[in-house]
């Protein structure tokens, strides 16, 4: 399908750009030294938690927490990864000969969304990696686990539409950058605000970190999921929109 050729050449071209390298490899060893840490808190503390009844074990002291870290990771780096999407190849002029291919919009977008994404999923996994390690030791509560990884998953999807969409408005891939990590950032803290009065409830449902909570509990609902599904369809749809409107005004 043509919107995977455009997702692995996307990937493709992600990997060819050393700024992606380091993004990986210093967000890797940040992740790697967090997971030590979280190691090494645990220990100190299991002698003393081990006959309390129901006391928390290494999933919910090293796992989850480190799954927490990688997603304040992701949204700081997200920007970096999306901002080149549509806005190198509009600042390049080369926009306009990708939009004149015998693609419908939808296939393009749709195929550099995956292509990010699959970046997000390769650091998702070294992470992953990095608690399934623990099981050889410890015992994981791997429903809890689970929960928590499809939350991150849905998180750097949410945050790969929300870049892609706003690479799509402008030709500074700087820009794109900025004012990524400023929606991004919004959605992050909007419930702060709820918790003065409920007049304010509506801002605690629209935050990203209201509905990534309770997967980091091993909570998977119904409500949670839609909510994630509907950022990532309105911001892609918003970015098919956006460039077909462009497409037609050549």
């Amino acid at each position: 399908m043509p919107m995977f050729n455009i997702a692995r050449n996307e990937l493709h071209r992600l990997f060819l750009s050393p700024l992606a390298w380091v993004i990986l490899a210093l967000s890797q060893l940040l992740l790697a030294y967090l997971f030590l840490t979280h190691m090494d808190y645990f220990n100190s503390i299991q002698s003393r938690i081990s006959a309390i009844p129901g006391a928390p074990g290494v999933t919910e002291l090293v796992a989850m927490p480190l799954l927490s870290n990688a997603a304040i990771i992701a949204l700081l780096i997200s920007p970096l990864l999306t901002m080149r999407s549509f806005a190198e190849e509009r600042r390049n002029e080369t926009l306009p000969l990708l939009s004149s291919a015998p693609l419908s919009m939808f296939d393009i977008v749709i195929g550099k969304f995956l292509g990010t994404l699959t970046f997000f999923l390769i650091m998702a996994s070294l992470t992953v990696l990095m608690i399934c390690s623990l099981a050889v030791g410890t015992t994981l509560d791997f429903y809890q686990l689970s929960a928590g990884v499809i939350g991150l998953i849905l998180l750097v999807a949410s945050f790969s539409a929300v870049g892609i969409y706003m690479s799509s408005l402008t030709r500074q891939p700087t820009i794109a950058a900025i004012s990524t990590f400023a929606i991004l950032f919004l959605f992050w803290i909007i419930d702060w605000a709820s918790h003065s009065t409920t007049e304010f409830s509506l801002l605690s449902w629209l935050s990203l970190l209201k509905h990534f909570e309770p997967m980091m509990q091993g909570q998977i609902n119904t409500q949670d999921i839609s909510y994630f599904a509907l950022i990532i369809f309105a911001f892609l749809l918003l970015t098919v929109r956006r460039l077909d409107r462009e497409r037609l005004d050549q």
